[in-house]
């Protein structure tokens, strides 16, 4: 049980809770939702004991073990068990063989790398580093970040069963409310707890906001009305008694402050006219980063108003085949024919690390489309969340979800009837993500989205599915409640390869020395750039909430660092993928 009494934090005088109180019961599993910096993974350090409260008590019953799993996956050991049981005296190792087969790790497996492992099973692999502690409450920071649907469909049957509590702090709502018993959330620098899913805590917040304003104005009407009694009859002799009882009156009644309006993005695309019918044909696409294909002979047509998702595993090709179509790539063989009057909204990975970091905001929406006045300009910048003054913030000091809102709104700034989408919602919060489904429900062109979300898939009522494989991508017809019906997800891991025979291993040595010489350069790039992000966010986090110009410039600086280096660490993982397929 975890308990919290009257806590309070705040940075530099801001508040980021005030008075917060609540109880996690045996057996509760809680999701934990905010906006973008309003204190989530702060509340994670305050219970795990990273951080102290100004003020409350924070009461964590003795023998109550915490299992923090937290966003950044970092590995130090060469071989995945003793990765697995860091930590562990030498005679308790079973312990975390016994959770790595649970989790589906063969006994193969255990000599590994831990980086030769994909996304999903090095999550796992995390897991099992919390579990050994057997703990009996998780703390669960984004962890489907980077999932495929796979990973996080195991990781959502996984917590399903788990006998413990956990707290759970994720953007995807669905795969929150699949999980959990309760709800907490963090609003206005308060934080309340309920039990039901997201949507039952929004709609109490809206309920509870509506009821203040309606007794705010009830109560200033009367207050108004007092008054004028006061003004009109407290110079009179024979109404000076009642006069001073209706004055009474007025300073008893409960003083109301009007609730500050809530920035929310509220935005429409708007649609370029398209007279005809098929805007994009993509004819047998050939494409591969390395010797080996990673797209081959693909063809996709793309027609007027249809919804197209593409799906598939981390390193099948879902994002370079978006990027194919953008033209941001080139395919070794085929073509891609655009109708003329197609008019593309691209929101890439990438893109968001081509903002110019010495723009303003209003600066960068007005270079996406130079036909919008001043006045049209603010108006996009309001509806991303950018009003007034915020509007002039430089590129520079933005966060990945700020940054990926002004990508948005360059998008929005210009006509367009066709939206490429790479995994969008990705530093977005849940009401931000709410807000792009529905301009993407409401959008009359057609979409063509990545992402790992079951909900936005069945969200769009998709009218194709580009399923990516192994050098392989197939078209299926159909929306994706009838992609899991008729063909599915292969969930089962592959059976572990049976032991070489002696007569094989001098051949197996020299194959894995080839493959060594290959893959070490990279994942030692990766350990570098995992580092070097790790201990700049450690910088930012020691100089959050300060307001000296200098302290802001290098917060900007760094935040461009983490950014890029955050490229910099995809695009390492991809080449990884590419160049272990060469070995599978």
């Amino acid at each position: 049980m975890i308990q919290f009494d009257h806590v309070g934090l705040a940075f530099s005088g801001h508040p980021l809770f005030e008075d917060a109180c609540f109880t996690l019961q045996k057996g509760e599993r809680c999701g934990l939702v905010g906006r973008n910096g309003s204190g989530k993974s702060t509340l994670f350090r305050l219970i795990d004991g990273e951080m102290e409260a100004d003020e409350g008590t924070i009461s964590i019953p003795k023998n109550y073990r915490i299992g923090y799993l937290q966003q950044h996956i970092k590995f130090t050991q060469k071989a995945l068990i003793q990765e697995a049981a860091l930590g562990l005296p030498e005679e308790d190792i079973y312990k975390a063989e016994r959770i790595l087969f649970g989790l589906g790790f063969t006994e193969e497996d255990l000599e590994k790398a831990p980086g030769d492992f994909s996304g999903g099973y090095q999550l796992r692999l995390n897991l099992t580093k919390v579990l050994v502690s057997e703990p009996n409450c998780l703390l669960l920071d984004e962890p489907t970040n980077y999932l495929d649907i796979l990973s996080i469909r195991w990781l959502q049957t996984f917590l399903s069963k788990w006998q413990g509590e956990f707290i759970l702090i994720s953007h995807d709502r669905e795969f929150m409310d699949n999980v959990t018993t309760h709800t907490m959330g963090i609003h206005r620098e308060k934080l309340r707890k309920i039990k039901g899913s997201t949507i039952d805590f929004f709609q109490q917040i809206l309920m509870e906001e509506e009821l203040h304003e309606k007794s705010r104005i009830k109560s200033e009407k009367k207050k108004a009305h007092l008054q004028s009694f006061v003004d009109r009859f407290g110079a009179s002799a024979s109404k000076a008694a009642l006069a001073q009882s209706k004055q009474k009156m007025i300073e008893r009644e409960p003083v109301l402050e009007k609730l500050n309006a809530m920035s929310e993005l509220s935005f429409a695309f708007q649609e370029a006219p398209f007279p005809g019918k098929k805007m994009v044909d993509a004819k047998h696409l050939h494409f591969s980063y390395t010797d080996e294909p990673l797209i081959e002979d693909f063809s996709l047509e793309i027609e007027k108003g249809e919804r197209i998702a593409i799906i598939g595993k981390n390193g099948r090709g879902k994002s370079t085949l978006l990027r194919l179509l953008g033209g941001d790539l080139t395919p070794r063989k085929g073509e891609i024919e655009f109708s003329d009057n197609t008019r593309i909204g691209y929101f890439g990975q990438t893109h968001v690390d081509r903002l110019d970091g010495k723009h303003m905001i209003e600066e960068e929406l007005a270079l996406a489309n130079p036909y919008l006045n001043y006045t049209e300009i603010k108006g996009i910048a309001g509806a991303m969340m950018f009003s007034g003054t915020l509007s002039a913030k430089k590129i520079s000091v933005l966060s990945g979800g700020e940054r990926s809102r002004v990508l948005l709104g360059k998008i929005v700034a210009k006509p367009c009837n066709l939206l490429l989408l790479d995994e969008p919602t990705h530093h977005l919060d849940i009401e931000s993500i709410e807000a792009l489904i529905d301009a993407l429900e409401d959008f009359g062109g057609s979409v063509v989205i990545v992402t790992h979300s079951e909900l936005i898939l069945r969200r769009l009522v998709l009218d194709k599915i580009v399923l990516c494989e192994e050098a392989q991508q197939t078209v299926f017809l159909g929306n994706y409640d009838e992609f899991l019906e008729k063909i599915g997800w292969d969930e089962k891991k592959k059976p572990a390869p049976k032991a070489p025979q002696p007569n094989v291993r001098k051949e197996r040595a020299e194959e894995v020395a080839k493959r060594a010489a290959l893959i070490k350069p990279i994942e030692k790039q990766i350990q570098d750039c995992e580092q070097k992000i790790i201990a700049l966010e450690e910088e930012q986090k020691k100089s959050f909430g300060a307001t000296s110009p200098e302290v802001v410039k290098a917060q900007g600086i760094r935040q461009k660092q983490i950014e890029e280096l955050e490229t910099q660490l995809y695009e390492l993982y991809e080449l990884l993928e590419k160049k272990k397929k060469e070995f599978e």
